[in-house]
């Protein structure tokens, strides 16, 4: 189960992290630095905490999950022996071995759909999990560039090659652990995965529009009217 938590981990703050930096500004960046968000996310102590909750309040799906995807392996398994059986036939039947093989398919599209149900509150309280990350992404990023004079910071998977010293990874750990010591797994009654992501996005262009709407108007002309005719 906890490599179902990494590996939600490294699809966290996709939806929220924004460039901090415009394009001009990469020539004039003096202090550059590197950084995993998604990794400082799954480091960071309110996913383990979180977590921990998730596989503790829901440890009755998780048994159920596994139990039953061990049955559903085990009879997908008899379908793979009997398609395998078919194809060594000589003359091979073709529409059996087609036969065979949508067997498979559909039993496998049916276990999955069967698991994914199973599975569905566990997927929703991690989504809700990553989600509250998400929005203090950003923060978390920019106080870590602030304490590490970093004007530039880029993803790892960007860069050729630089030395350890440039990665501030851990200062975003450290910036998000104070900024979101602790997330909430009570998932809200019709909560919908990014919910608070596209809430906060939509609360932020508002901010914006309204800051643009209350900028002074422009002085009006002074001097003299023209004269018609």
């Amino acid at each position: 189960m906890k490599k179902i938590f990494v590996a939600s981990a490294l699809a966290i703050a996709t939806l929220s992290v924004s460039p901090l930096i415009a394009a001009p500004a990469i020539a004039q960046a003096k202090g550059v630095g590197v950084a995993d968000v998604r990794i400082a996310a799954a480091r960071s102590n309110a996913f383990q905490t979180a977590s921990k909750q998730v596989e503790t309040t829901y440890k009755a799906q998780i048994d159920q999950q596994q139990s039953r995807g061990q049955t559903l392996q085990a009879e997908i398994n008899v379908l793979i022996a009997k398609y395998n059986e078919e194809s060594k036939k000589t003359p091979q039947n073709q529409a059996a071995l087609q036969a065979a093989a949508k067997a498979v398919q559909d039993k496998r599209q049916a276990a999955q759909a069967e698991l994914g149900q199973i599975g569905a509150p566990i997927d929703l309280a991690i989504a809700y999990v990553e989600d509250q990350i998400s929005v203090r992404m950003n923060e978390a990023i920019k106080a870590a560039m602030t304490a590490k004079r970093v004007d530039l910071l880029l993803n790892p998977d960007a860069v050729v090659a630089r030395e350890n010293n440039v990665d501030i990874t851990d200062a975003v750990v450290t910036e998000l652990n104070r900024i979101l010591p602790t997330v909430s797994t009570a998932v809200p009654a019709g909560y919908q995965p990014g919910q608070l992501v596209q809430q906060r996005n939509e609360q932020l262009m508002a901010q914006a529009r309204a800051a643009q709407g209350a900028a002074p108007a422009a002085p009006a002309p002074t001097g003299t009217a023209p004269t018609t005719r």
